[in-house]
């Protein structure tokens, strides 16, 4: 039975009896349909009409359209549901990853960086932008300690790689999040950061003892439930040496994700670790799920293991039956329905959504606004990291190293109908405004968008001539963003070709300076750069931040973890 008193809901009689009301006014299709959030891609009435008047959805969280469509969307679902709903959006970085034109103000190693004030500030400007739409509840903070520098599925994501640093992150986010009436999720349960794959790819495995854990993620999860975090999302992540110390006798064979695993949901979350929130699965249509097991078995398996709501459909009326055939037979019991039903519907009690006013059109104007983007350069002036500069050539002046060369490593365009990376260009506005005169490098990719070419690939094999290239320039520039979601278990630096020109051949010739904007572990495949920042974005408050610091207008103040070492002697050369 859930207590609905305890954190985190800690809710009075008057609301506890709206629970129980609106549980008891409920048909059996409303209380199935509440265990589900759906994910929206179009955005027209004929598309949300089914979830509101057929599946009866707990909680919806969308993907694109423009910020009037998401407005518009957001309150068709919360306006005409009988059962207010949970608008669920993915702060964790800002609003930019859920609103059209919101603002990136801080990725989580931003905030492990610059330390719980650039967390506050990130999470009081994303909450603004949000509540702009009506969200009611953030998919963040992030709680995963990053101990594997080759996990690149967290770490530009999750804060560090120190467990009272993350504590500290995630607390500090949590309450500028609360302060604007929006519920909060710790993820991902049972703990990423310790391997190098993807779970969008594969079941995710969190292989450390029992005694590690509880001294990393253990100490991380018993923070922030006593810091009052309403949910935990859970990965497709299986922690075998908890399962066996709680299951003795289990077998490899039977190691199964988070998600459906009875003994860590209940066992380990709710009874060792006294968690009484929400607890909902990640999205179901990764591979580290969807490999594990039927469907149909899958969707109520999730319920029936312990989780609360079931992230997005498949087929809505297919996922819909499989939940309700699994009720009926008996593999969701009436008990576990019920205790579902009470930390969802005590949710919405909590951020009393039954007496919400849906916001004025006119709030929209904060999504994008001076302020947020006043955050986003205050946190990046605090987070920008050196990382080294053994060769010691910082600050540059411009007046004195005037005429830079830049290479600009990308990630390969989707297509080349969307063209490449448009922060290049930020980059050459950033160095110029700075005083540099700076000549870009073309690359494979900005060559075959120009003109598609077999000559292309002999193209960018063309090096200069060294003498020709140290009296032309003073300074080469090396910025690298690498972006890697959902299709690769691990990203790592990719030059645009092979043998191609652009590969640091000139770092002895040149003075030379790195620059990331996005994964901290580039030193492994650049560890002949003397002089290396973290800059974590790729937009223009983090360019330029990275640009000032550089040149010497302003003081770096991140600080960088072990991780960025890479576990290598040579990267710190």
């Amino acid at each position: 039975m859930v207590d609905l008193t305890k954190k985190p809901f800690n809710l009075d009689e008057k609301q506890i009896q709206w629970v129980e009301d609106t549980i008891a006014s409920m048909t059996l299709e409303e209380k199935i349909g509440q265990l589900f959030i759906c994910l929206n891609y179009r955005h027209d009435e004929e598309a949300y009409r089914p979830f509101v008047e057929k599946y009866h959805v707990g909680g919806i969280r969308w993907q694109g359209g423009t910020l009037e469509e998401q407005y518009e969307q957001n309150k068709y679902y919360f306006t005409k549901s009988r059962i207010p709903t949970l608008i669920a959006a993915n702060l964790e970085a800002g609003a930019n990853k859920s609103l059209k034109g919101g603002t990136l103000v801080a990725p989580g190693p931003a905030m492990g960086a610059g330390g719980p004030e650039v967390a506050a500030l990130m999470g009081d400007a994303a909450a603004k932008e949000a509540k702009a739409v009506g969200v009611n509840w953030t998919f963040a903070p992030i709680t995963d300690v990053v101990l594997n520098w080759r996990n690149t599925i967290v770490n530009n994501r999750a804060f560090t790689n120190d467990p009272d640093e993350v504590i500290a992150d995630s607390i500090a986010y949590m309450e500028a999040v609360h302060k604007h009436g929006i519920a909060c999720c710790a993820k991902h349960f049972p703990g990423d950061g310790t391997e190098e794959r993807d779970q969008h790819l594969v079941m995710g495995c969190n292989d450390l003892s029992v005694e590690e854990w509880e001294k990393t993620f253990g100490k991380v999860y018993r923070a922030v439930f006593e810091a009052g975090v309403e949910s935990v999302m859970v990965g497709h992540i299986c922690q075998p040496a908890w399962s066996k110390k709680l299951r003795p006798g289990m077998k490899d064979e039977d190691i199964m994700p988070a998600t459906l695993s009875p003994e860590l949901l209940q066992d380990l979350l709710r009874d060792h670790l006294g968690f009484n929130g929400l607890v909902l699965t990640d999205a179901s249509h990764m591979a580290g799920l969807a490999s594990s097991a039927p469907r149909s078995v899958q969707v109520p398996g999730a319920i029936a293991a312990g989780c609360d709501m079931f992230l997005f459909f498949n087929d809505p009326e297919e996922d819909f039956n499989y939940m309700m055939d699994g009720y009926k037979k008996g593999i969701i019991t009436e008990q576990r329905l019920d205790d579902a039903l009470h930390r969802i519907l005590g949710l919405k009690a909590k951020l009393r959504l039954n007496e919400y006013v849906w916001p004025d059109k006119e709030g929209l104007s904060a999504v994008g606004s001076e302020e947020a983007h006043k955050a986003a350069e205050k946190a990046a002036d605090m987070s920008v990291t050196l990382v080294k500069d053994t060769q010691h050539i910082l600050p540059v002046d411009p007046k004195v190293r005037r005429r830079a060369a830049l290479y600009y490593v990308e990630t390969a365009p989707v297509s080349y109908l969307n063209g490449t990376d448009k922060a290049k260009q930020i980059v050459i506005e950033e160095l110029e405004r700075a005083g540099f005169e700076v000549e870009a490098h073309t690359d494979y990719y900005e060559m075959e968008a120009e003109k598609m070419s077999p000559a292309n690939a002999f193209r960018i094999m063309a090096t200069p001539s060294v003498e020709e290239f140290k009296k032309k320039y003073d300074i080469v520039f090396v910025f690298v963003h690498m972006a890697g979601y959902a299709k690769e278990n691990n990203v790592r630096l990719v030059w645009s070709a092979a043998h191609s020109s652009e590969l640091p051949w000139y770092v002895h010739e040149v003075p030379t300076v790195g620059v990331s904007l996005n994964y901290t572990n580039h030193l492994y495949d650049l560890p002949m750069l003397k002089t290396f920042v973290n800059a974590y974005a790729p937009t223009r408050e983090y360019i330029r931040a990275a640009v000032e610091k550089i040149t010497g207008q302003s003081e770096f103040k991140g600080k960088a973890n072990e991780l960025v070492w890479c576990g290598r002697w040579d990267t710190r050369r």
